[in-house]
């Protein structure tokens, strides 16, 4: 999840709808607010038709569970964001990994974060709790066998030694990469996944325009983080998974692929991922 000033623009205009459906990696509905299951709708009728929803707390981690237990269309990860682990106490923070866990057993939960590292919104004093928190996050995602959710934000060389000090669990999404080139060659030698938000069409990203020239398309996923970092042409107004159109667009423009067949890897890599949403 990242932040941004919240606008009062009304929603953008429903794009032209995808060619083969795919699915929106990490969103946040508990944050655009209204009735969910709207949002699932007019994102199923853009070519959107699965939606990972996302914890970053217990609070929206409870609330992502019980969406995935209505909703076929939609997938849970539960966990603590970087930034709210330092506001807990050392016991509080226990306690609420512990309830991570026992969370992470439900079976629409598939994934374990936001956890992560964020050197931007978070001083020195609160570091220590970040590790302390993403290192347990890390391994409950190894116990459980379920996709690692993580979140970076000016931390890679601290992040990728954590993830090799722990073992890094099967599957790690890269949540809103951000990285360059080279940083991106380095984390998909380790095996990682890279999901792109928004933030690859806007028109001063073109280190994270090389990021994913250099990702094949069987590692790479794509997300809103709505409803933040959306994207070109509506940067600056609410972001929601029917926008995702625009960003695979941009992609497929970036890496000079087929729409259609970009979509298809993408969906398929959401479903090595994350398990099939239904059936």
């Amino acid at each position: 999840m990242e932040t941004q000033p919240r606008t009062h623009h009304p929603p953008p205009p429903a794009p032209e709808p995808l060619p083969v459906p795919v699915l929106d990696s990490h969103t946040h509905l508990d944050l655009i607010g209204g009735d969910p299951t709207h949002q699932i709708a007019a994102a199923a009728a853009a070519g959107v038709d699965r939606l990972v929803q996302v914890g970053v707390d217990l609070a929206s981690s409870r609330w992502a569970v019980a969406l995935a237990e209505q909703q076929p269309a939609v997938l849970a990860t539960v966990g603590i964001h970087p930034n709210e682990a330092p506001r807990f106490s050392p016991t509080d923070l226990d306690e609420a990994v512990r309830e991570v866990e026992a969370l992470a057993a439900h079976p629409r939960v598939r994934g374990i974060g936001e956890t992560g590292l964020d050197r931007f919104r978070t001083g020195p004093d609160g570091h220590p709790a970040q590790e302390t928190s993403f290192r347990a996050h890390i391994a409950i995602a190894r116990r459980h066998r379920k996709a690692l959710i993580v979140h970076c934000r000016d931390a890679y060389p601290e992040l990728l030694r954590i993830l090799a000090e722990e073992g890094a669990p099967e599957t790690v999404v890269l949540h809103c990469f951000s990285g360059d080139g080279a940083m991106a060659t380095e984390c998909l030698r380790r095996g990682f996944l890279l999901s792109f938000a928004g933030t690859v069409s806007f028109r001063n990203a073109d280190p994270l325009r090389e990021a994913a020239r250099a990702c094949p398309p069987d590692r790479l996923l794509v997300e809103t983080d709505a409803p933040y970092l959306t994207p070109v042409p509506h940067r600056g107004r609410p972001n929601a998974p029917y926008l995702i159109p625009h960003t695979v667009r941009s992609l497929a423009q970036t890496k000079q692929l087929d729409l259609a067949a970009l979509c298809a890897a993408i969906s398929a890599t959401g479903e090595r991922a994350f398990g099939r949403w239904s059936g």
